[in-house]
């Protein structure tokens, strides 16, 4: 049998792993916060010094990283100063956005991944929510239900009704708690936002198609924010299955 090490195996004594340079390894962590949902694609970053403080190093190292992102092309600069979320994977994101564009059954097969991942995620969310999750996501819909009708009008920024409604879904899969959901909604965040764009702007046009979306959107909520599990996943469920149904519509 081979001596050779496995990755699996842990490092022979005397043998240490290189240590990265601290900016690198900020880099890694501000990286690993995109994934984990705590900024939405539009959301301006905390300040150098903020998030310096935040993680114990020095704004040079923070500055190092922050430029790292931008030529990955993670944040982009803010005129005035500042950054801001632009992509959260842009190499997978552009792929699996260019397939929704080239085939409507693309999107009709993201519709329907969507019900077995976010169906999960709120029960989970029921189950493990804290009493900031609960209220995040009470936020979230209470800013849903005040928008004004000028924010039916596709243009706008961070401030449009599909940027409201996956900042809504977004708190949701932060309050179920796990590493791996976060870090599949950061692969395909901005293909959802595209697609809640086509929901909102195209498909769900009518007042009666909002009303319907924000009662189960409500539904929702009520069965997280009392952690029944059970609940909140057949409110979940509904919602998507009735969103799926309306693409026989078009």
């Amino acid at each position: 049998m081979s001596d050779a090490p496995s990755i699996l195996s842990p490092p022979r004594a005397g043998r240490r792993r290189p240590t990265l340079p601290i900016s690198e390894q900020v880099t890694g962590r501000l990286r690993q916060r995109i994934a984990n949902g705590e900024w939405t694609t539009g959301d301006r970053l905390p300040g150098e010094r903020q998030l310096a403080e935040d993680m114990g190093v020095s704004r040079v190292s923070v500055r190092a990283a922050l430029q790292t992102l931008k030529t990955q092309g993670f944040l982009a600069s803010v005129q005035g100063g500042g950054t801001r979320l632009v992509a959260t994977a842009p190499e997978i994101e552009t792929g699996l956005t260019e397939l929704i564009r080239k085939k409507a059954d693309n999107l009709h097969d993201l519709a329907d991944v969507r019900i077995a991942l976010e169906t999960w995620a709120a029960g989970k969310a029921a189950e493990r929510a804290s009493a900031h999750d609960v209220a995040e996501i009470g936020q979230r819909l209470a800013a849903m239900e005040a928008a004004p009708r000028s924010l039916y009008d596709e243009g706008g920024t961070d401030a449009t009704l599909a940027q409201m409604d996956i900042r809504f879904h977004l708190a949701i899969g932060r309050a179920a708690h796990s590493p791996v959901y976060l870090h599949i909604l950061g692969v395909i965040r901005d293909t959802l936002l595209q697609m809640l764009r086509f929901h909102r702007y195209e498909l769900f046009i009518a007042p009666e198609d909002d009303d319907q979306v924000m009662a189960h959107h409500r539904a929702v909520y009520r069965a997280i924010a009392t952690h029944d599990a059970a609940a909140a996943r057949a409110a979940m469920h509904h919602h998507l299955t009735w969103v799926l149904e309306q693409y026989n519509r078009v």
